[in-house]
């Protein structure tokens, strides 16, 4: 199995910059995409950021010019800064990989998600 531990939610206030860290650990042969979601109350989880192992970047076009997905494969880890943050920023990001994991006849597939962490803009 693979766990995705992520730090670095808070509250902060409109204007502000928090960044998120999503470490992973288990088994990982190898780690393709990395990627930040969130889901606010009452509404569906969304794409915020992800990055391929490449370091080719996605990003949701309501964070474009704020948000900065980045990674450390060394460490295995997926980075979110946001900067110029907004009330409706506020939700639970949580953190995404995929990739290939050791087993003990060999390898498989991954995705895992981790806990989540509580971003809060205030106004």
């Amino acid at each position: 199995q693979v766990q995705l531990v992520e730090s670095g939610g808070g509250l902060v206030q409109s204007g502000g910059s928090l960044r998120l860290s999503c470490g992973a650990s288990g088994n990982i042969y190898s780690i393709n995409g990395m990627g930040w979601y969130r889901q606010a109350p009452g509404k569906q989880r969304e794409l915020v950021a992800t990055i391929a192992s490449g370091g080719s970047t996605i990003y949701a076009d309501s964070v474009k010019g704020r948000f900065t997905i980045s990674r450390d494969n060394t460490k295995n880890t997926v980075y979110l800064q946001m900067n110029s943050l907004k009330p409706e920023d506020t939700a639970v990001y949580y953190c995404n990989a995929a990739g290939s994991l050791h087993t003990t006849t060999g390898w498989d597939v991954f995705g895992s998600w981790g806990q989540g962490t509580q971003v809060t803009v205030s106004s």
